[in-house]
C-alpha cells in the first residue's frame, strides 16, 4: 500500500513539475530578446521564474519519493509504474498548455498504460 501511495505521489509530482517547467520556459522563450534561441541570459530569467522553481521543487519531491519506493520495492516494478507520468504529461500538456496531441500520441500513451498493467501483474518483491 505504501508503495502505491508513494509512487502515485511521485508520478503526479513529476507530471506537474514537467508542466510547470515547460510553461516557464515557453514564457521566457517568448520574450522578444530571446527570439533567436537559447542565450545564457535566459538562465538568469529562468531562475527568477516561479514556474521554474515550482517545477524544480516538485522534481525534488519526485526524486525523494522514487528513492523511497526503490528502497523497499523492486526497481523492475517501480520504474515501469512511474511511466504513468508520461500519460499525465500528455494530458497536462494538452489541457493546461494547449498543446495539440495527435491520435497517435494518445494511442501511444494508452499503450504505455497497458504495459504498466502487464508489469503490475508480475507480482511483488520476494
Amino acid at each position: 500500500m505504501k508503495t502505491i501511495l508513494v509512487v502515485s505521489l511521485a508520478v503526479i509530482a513529476q507530471a506537474v513539475a514537467n508542466t510547470l517547467l515547460s510553461k516557464g520556459m515557453k514564457l521566457i522563450a517568448a520574450m522578444p530578446s530571446f527570439s533567436d534561441g537559447f542565450s545564457p541570459i535566459m538562465l538568469a530569467y529562468a531562475l527568477k521564474s516561479p514556474f521554474i522553481w515550482g517545477g524544480i521543487i516538485l522534481l525534488i519531491v519526485f526524486f525523494v519519493c522514487f528513492l523511497s519506493a526503490v528502497s523497499w520495492a523492486d526497481l523492475s516494478l517501480v520504474l515501469p509504474v512511474t511511466a504513468l507520468g508520461y500519460i499525465l504529461n500528455v494530458f497536462t500538456g494538452n489541457y493546461f498548455l494547449d498543446e495539440p496531441v495527435s491520435p497517435a500520441r494518445w494511442f501511444g500513451s494508452v499503450f504505455i498504460v497497458f504495459g504498466v498493467f502487464l508489469v503490475s501483474l508480475s507480482g511483488a518483491k520476494k
